[in-house]
């Protein structure tokens, strides 16, 4: 038996232990142990969708800082710039009341959506619409400022070269320096008056056309780039209401001045370059830049030519490449420019064909870097291996400054304009840079050599495509340009066999059109090579049957018109122009595209109004009708591929 144990000793304090139970959260220990018990009893399926949307999430703010930051250093410089550059002079023309076009259109416009258009390099993103506060004070600002054909020396547009903002070093330059042409030629805008003489019954047709079309885009896409007729809409390319800036001029040739006022002050209060938006560097060049500049001369109003100089800016970092060969697209409120999605290639016709427009910028700006970006791009074509008798390929990359798909030669989409630059650009420089005329004759020669053949049964004359040595019979309706240029050549003194070219093929286009029941031509047709017991020269593949409101065919109607005088080109113009009203004409206003010229009960609608009709089809209409041969004379205006008139650099 054990002895009991020892009695405890004796304590004289009181030991009390708290609990403080879950809710105490003055442990950070406890916390991280609460924590990672509850991550641990989380499936590895749950883990990770938490880990994937943490990382998403600070990745998005990330991007969204660096977006806020880069919008916030272009933005204060553009300010700053703006005040610096601003000129003070009173403009040339009053500034017009303040136009309401239409005070309920707002309410029916659609919302702004992505619009993807052309070849898939073309991926734009359309703008956000932004308030409209802002422009009274532009209105404001417009009334003051001054004329623009003042030294602009000291002004350089501060761009952002891929997120880096570029400060250009102010011009310190001697005059002389200055950019020059030869001969050089005055600086003033060459007004036509502004009560053109009274239309003929043909021209009031085509006044009623436009009055029709411009109608549909006031009513349902005013500031917008595009009419869609049928659905009563609009679309948007650039965002910048191309068809509004590309029918400036052809309103004022029209004498159509309520339109143009109320156009002119959409431009003056409304039309905003500084968008984060890509754009088309040869589109937005042809129409935009064109149609500014070509608005300035024909009006005198300055307002056209300080636009079209911060358009020009815009533009030029598309030129900063290891080549000097431009992208294909640039961003006007970034300065970031890039070649198209899917290639590192920029179309050939696209980079030859913006000449005639910088070049006419540097000449009323006296701004030499225009002129000095574009005319580096032809320097360096005209010496490229690679052309075959004057043709050239429909690509250039703009690294290595080279050819590539070396095997292909077309006068059709890719290439059509860089033949009519050559010829007009020498036009516009008062005949004197002999290189340009050199390349233009041997490329016609090469035509002639490689393209031309005629059909079966009608020997109708026809420009081919040459692919890897073949021959195809495929002609584009895009290559109906050709005509009207051949004639422009022979009217300032090429030799006469281009206007018996110009003829024969002006015969064959006509029949593109003629030849299809709904007299309207499709977009490409192939010519029969070989006699076919009741076979048709022109034949049509499904795919190609659409009408997209081009204006080559009665483009160069005009030029055989006003070269020759015979009134056939006119009657084969008044043809097209009813056959447009009856099949291509919607009943709320504007006319559409159309998906099938064979059909004439149903041409299939494709619901869109390209600009360039409002831009080129019925400005060439209504200049075919006319009775005066100097309304835009042929030797003292040149016309880009827009249809936009600039003027011949003649002695002041």
């Amino acid at each position: 038996m054990y002895p009991p144990p020892p009695p405890a000793p004796q304590r004289d304090f009181i030991s009390v232990t708290l609990s403080l139970g879950p809710s105490y959260e003055g442990s950070k220990r406890w916390r991280r142990r609460s924590c990672w018990r509850k991550w641990k009893q989380l499936s590895r399926l749950q883990r990770n969708v938490i880990l994937l949307l943490s990382a998403f999430l600070l990745l998005c703010g990330l991007l969204s800082y660096i977006h806020t930051a880069e919008q916030g250093r272009v933005q204060k410089n553009r300010s700053e710039y703006e005040l610096k550059a601003r000129p003070d002079d009173a403009a040339v023309l009053p500034s017009p009341q303040k136009a309401d076009p239409d005070p309920g259109h707002q309410s029916r416009l659609r919302p702004q959506r992505r619009l993807r258009r052309g070849p898939p390099n073309l991926q734009i993103r359309a703008p956000a619409q932004g308030p409209r506060a802002g422009g009274q004070g532009e209105a404001q600002r417009e009334a003051a400022a001054g004329r623009a054909g003042q030294d602009e020396g000291a002004r350089r547009t501060v761009v952002s070269w891929r997120g880096a903002v570029i400060e250009p070093e102010l011009d310190t330059r001697h005059p002389s320096s200055r950019a020059d042409a030869p001969p050089e030629p005055s600086r003033a805008p060459r007004r036509i008056p502004s009560a053109p003489a009274s239309p003929n019954e043909r021209q009031l047709a085509v006044i009623d056309a436009f009055r029709h079309a411009w109608s549909g885009y006031r009513k349902f896409a005013w500031g917008h780039d595009e009419l869609k007729p049928v659905s009563r809409s609009f679309s948007e390319w650039f965002g910048l209401g191309l068809t509004l800036i590309d029918a400036l001029d052809t309103m004022w040739i029209l004498g159509l001045r309520e339109e143009f006022e109320e156009a002119r002050s959409w431009v003056s209060q409304r039309l905003q370059f500084q968008k984060d938006v890509d754009v088309n560097l040869f589109e937005s060049t042809i129409r935009i830049l064109g149609g500014l500049l070509s608005a300035y001369h024909l009006s005198g109003d300055a307002l056209f030519l300080r636009r079209a100089e911060d358009f020009g800016n815009r533009l030029l970092p598309a030129f900063q490449t290891p080549s000097k060969i431009p992208y294909s697209d640039v961003n006007i409120g970034t300065g970031v420019a890039h070649p198209p999605r899917w290639t590192s290639d920029s179309t050939v016709a696209e980079v030859t064909s913006i000449q005639l427009e910088f070049r006419e910028l540097s000449r009323l700006t006296g701004v030499k870097k225009f002129r000095e970006a574009a005319e580096a791009v032809t320097r360096h074509v005209h010496g490229l291996p690679g052309k075959k008798d004057g043709l050239v390929p429909m690509f250039i990359n703009t690294h290595s400054g080279l050819f590539t798909h070396t095997a292909v030669f077309t006068l059709g989409a890719r290439a059509d304009s860089y033949y009519e630059y050559l010829l007009k650009q020498w036009i516009q420089g008062g005949k004197t840079e002999k290189q340009l005329l050199e390349d233009y004759l041997q490329a016609v020669e090469g035509v002639r050599k490689h393209l031309l053949r005629r059909s079966e049964p009608g020997k109708l004359a026809f420009v081919g495509e040459l692919a890897h040595g073949r021959f195809s019979s495929k002609m584009d309706h895009l290559v109906c340009f050709l005509p009207g240029t051949l004639a422009l050549g022979a009217h300032h003194g090429l030799p006469a066999d281009h206007m018996e070219l110009a003829r024969a093929l002006m015969d064959t286009c006509y029949q593109m059109n003629r030849q299809m029941e709904t007299g309207l031509s499709p977009e490409i047709v192939h010519f029969s090579l070989h006699p076919q017991r009741g076979g048709k020269d022109v034949q049509v593949k499904p795919g190609d049957r659409h009408n997209l409101l081009r204006p080559e065919t009665v483009e160069s109607l005009f030029y055989l018109h006003r070269c020759t005088g015979d009134p056939k080109y006119r009657d084969w113009g008044w043809e097209i122009l009813r056959s447009f009203n009856a099949h291509t004409r919607v009943p709320s206003g504007g006319f559409s595209s159309i998906s099938n010229v064979q059909d004439p009960r149903n041409p299939q609608p494709r619901d869109k109004m390209e600009s360039f009709f409002l831009g080129e089809t019925l400005k060439y209409l209504y200049l075919l009708f006319s009775d005066d041969p100097d309304l835009l004379s042929l030797d003292r205006y040149v016309f880009n591929t827009e249809a936009h008139p600039l003027p011949v650099w003649t002695p002041s």
